[in-house]
């Protein structure tokens, strides 16, 4: 029996939306691929294999297949990863009623899980049930498993790294957990905030009426969000393709409160993309290859689904690389070129933050499509983040009043916030109606002090 060519999986009649119908024609596929294939290693009759089809039928199984057209090799090595999640005893049971005697069969090449006790198909498996004995067919399922391969680049699929000395194909094949939950219950959830994804999302309610900044800020931040909605017309109708880069990078510049990562938050909701802030802390790992590890399953979430990332205090990794004295300096240079790299690769809107402009590495500054500051507010600005801030308690003329009175100290919108909230609570908590200035000018005490400065009070 040889194996199929590369024709794509072929369409066959639409039926619900549910991924159980595909499921239930993939894995019977698959199985009768094991029973033809264990056949004619034993000079049986393998009789002959069913066509790979699918349902278009709008399910997220259906509309992967219809959308990326694998090939019959691509189709197997996605059910073997898949088969562990829908019928854990499938490949075992498989491959044993095929057998003409029972005992081990080494060229099926499975590996027993030690908690599930199932049978986890390996690159072995793929290339006896692709390429049995052919050498160079068995290169061709070699490179299914390479980095540059789509199911590798989009994610979906990975050879697990073979121990030290085993064969290049002896390592699981195994599918991210999102591709999992995709393919079969039809929708991923987000993983848990942990180092392997050192990811939160952010999100606000409020709208940019409440972000208070100079114009030309606010007509950069206005670029990138016409860059948002127009960045598939530039690519089809206006034919740029290829010769566009990939993504938008974006450096925030400015001191902590001046609204950077409140902006953040109004990019995602204005255009309707989740926004997740990336803790670099968690990033960085002690053991030699797990930074790479990490920053490699976050980004391919974001790439799949078109979240925008936003790295707060950006200047713990991408500052300036430090001179090499000794291993640890070498690999830490490292983990900075390759984060470079994929945020330089990523299509999608990645977002670096820093208090100071001068921080970064100039040789990275040069990558961003655009460099934002976020200057401290000027006294307009203060009093107008200060109206938007303060409750409307009291009367208006007595609320204007008290607002030119503490409009004069040197704070940022983060600041004048904190100060709002502290000087409500200690209003409710006494009783009151309207802010007290008193309650006012301590909370504000509190946010200079803060920063290390000396405070004085203003008449």
């Amino acid at each position: 029996m040889s194996a199929q060519g590369s024709e794509p999986v072929e369409k066959i009649a639409s039926g619900p939306s549910s991924n159980a119908p595909n499921l239930t024609r993939a894995l019977d596929f698959l199985e009768t691929l094991i029973d033809a294939r264990v056949r004619d290693v034993q000079d049986e009759n393998p009789g002959t294999l069913p066509e790979p089809g699918f349902f278009d039928d709008g399910s997220s199984f259906g509309d992967f297949i219809r959308d990326r057209r694998p090939s019959f090799s691509d189709w197997v090595v996605v059910l073997l990863a898949l088969a562990p999640h829908t019928r854990p005893q499938m490949l075992e049971a498989a491959f044993q009623k095929a057998l003409k005697t029972q005992g081990e069969f080494p060229q099926f090449g499975t590996r027993r899980d030690s908690n599930s006790r199932s049978l986890i198909a390996t690159g072995e498996t793929a290339a006896f049930l692709l390429a049995g004995e052919d050498l160079e067919a068995r290169f061709e399922v070699q490179a299914l498993f390479t980095s540059d391969h789509w199911l590798a680049r989009e994610g979906i699929v990975e050879l697990e790294s073979p121990e030290p000395g085993a064969p290049l194909l002896s390592g699981r094949i195994l599918m991210g957990r999102d591709w999992v939950e995709l393919l079969t219950v039809g929708h991923s959830s987000t993983p848990p905030f942990s180092s392997a994804f050192p990811a939160r999302r952010i999100e606000t309610q409020r709208s940019w009426d409440d972000l208070v900044l100079p114009a030309q800020t606010r007509e950069q931040l206005d670029e990138l969000l016409r860059w948002a909605k127009h960045e598939k017309s530039l690519e089809g109708d206006w034919g740029f393709g290829a010769r566009l880069r990939p993504g938008y990078r974006a450096l925030f510049h400015g001191s902590s409160g001046t609204g950077k990562t409140f902006a953040a938050t109004l990019l995602g909701r204005s255009t309707g993309r989740e926004v997740y802030r990336v803790d670099l802390s968690a990033i960085v790992s002690k053991y030699v290859g797990e930074t790479e590890k990490n920053l490699s399953s976050l980004f391919q979430a974001a790439h799949r689904r078109g979240w925008i990332l936003f790295f707060d205090e950006a200047d713990a990794l991408f500052g300036k690389r430090t001179a090499v004295k000794d291993s640890h300096d070498r690999y830490a240079n490292q983990e900075v070129s390759y984060l470079l790299q994929r945020v330089e690769d990523f299509d999608g809107i990645c977002i670096l933050a820093s208090n100071l402009r001068a921080n970064i590495d100039e040789a990275f500054l040069r990558r961003f499509n655009a460099i934002i500051r976020f200057p401290e507010p000027g006294p307009a600005e203060r009093s107008a983040i200060w109206d938007r801030s303060l409750p409307y308690c009291g009367a208006t003329a007595e609320r204007a009043a008290l607002i030119e009175t503490i409009n004069g100290y040197e704070l940022t919108g983060g600041g004048i916030v904190n100060v709002a909230q502290f000087a409500a609570i200690e209003a409710a908590a006494r009783g009151d109606k309207a802010l007290a200035l008193q309650d006012l000018q301590l909370g504000i005490r509190r946010e200079i002090e803060k920063e290390g400065r000396v405070f004085k009070v203003k008449s």
